[in-house]
């Protein structure tokens, strides 16, 4: 069992009863220590209730990697109201992939990532999405040269095949911009937990790598690097909505509880 001091440090139960034996704590209150071991998860390998908490366009991996951040709340920080996709900044907001609320209130989100390429996606800043408008604008310049010069050259197909491979360009940058993420920079998203973790498999990022305000957890549960703990506002009852909203989603879902949308009478 871990325990968040008032710096925020994560501190190990052992750790914590070396304290106070530092400091000439009674020996009551050592044994009261002793006896606040953090029961384990044993996760089931048979059963269509756990199969149906998977999402149908996730993979075993995401799903694997989902679970072991559920049980690190679980069993290292002390959290018991935990969910997974979790909207925390309102029914239209970005979804979270596991939140935990844990003692102290305070709220853990866990990303997961699977591949390099899934974690670099959400690590942009607000430098990245001007640097790619940027070059959006200087595309169009070169379309419309393009269209000009295909123009008064009629005959020839190069300037054709220059257009051709100026708009491809266009319609590649646009996509871009319409689906870059700042997930991991974007200060609202920020403001939504105490705490932010990446959760991957081990030596997938570099410790270098992960971005400013987050930490990392591979898939055993053991933290790499340490979230930073953050100054945000006490949303206790707005966060156990939310988790309470997904899981009850999620049970009806996977006990086969189907929703049928039917018009009010009157």
């Amino acid at each position: 069992m871990r325990i968040h001091s008032l710096t925020g440090r994560v501190t190990t139960i052992f750790e914590f009863q070396a304290s106070l034996s530092t400091f000439g704590c009674p020996a009551d209150l050592n044994r009261f220590t002793q006896n606040m071991t953090s029961p384990t998860l044993t996760l089931p390998d048979d059963s269509p209730a756990f199969t149906n908490f998977k999402n149908g366009n996730e993979t075993e991996l995401t799903y694997e990697l989902k679970w072991a951040a559920w049980r690190w709340l679980w069993e290292e920080v002390g959290c018991r109201s935990i969910g997974f996709e979790v909207r925390l900044e309102g029914p239209f907001g970005r979804i979270a992939d596991v939140v935990g609320l844990g003692p102290g209130s305070f709220v853990y989100l866990i990303e997961v990532k699977s591949s390099r390429s899934d974690a670099k996606r959400d690590d942009n800043n607000e430098r990245s999405v001007k640097r790619l408008q940027e070059k959006k604008s200087d595309i169009e310049s070169s379309v419309e040269l393009a269209r000009a010069i295909n123009v008064q050259t009629e005959t020839s197909s190069r300037p054709a095949d220059d257009l051709i491979r100026s708009e491809e360009k266009l319609t590649r940058v646009e996509k871009r911009l319409e689906t870059i993420s700042t997930k991991f920079n974007d200060p609202a998203y920020l403001r939504c937990a105490d705490y932010h973790y990446l959760v991957t498999q081990d030596r997938l990022l570099r410790t270098t790598e992960i971005p400013d305000q987050w930490g990392l957890l591979n898939e055993r549960g053991e933290v790499i690097v340490e979230a930073p703990k953050k100054q945000v506002k006490r949303v206790t009852s707005h966060v156990l909505r939310a988790i309470a909203r997904a899981n009850t989603r999620d049970l009806m879902k996977a006990v086969g509880v189907k929703v049928e949308r039917r018009e009010r009478s009157g």
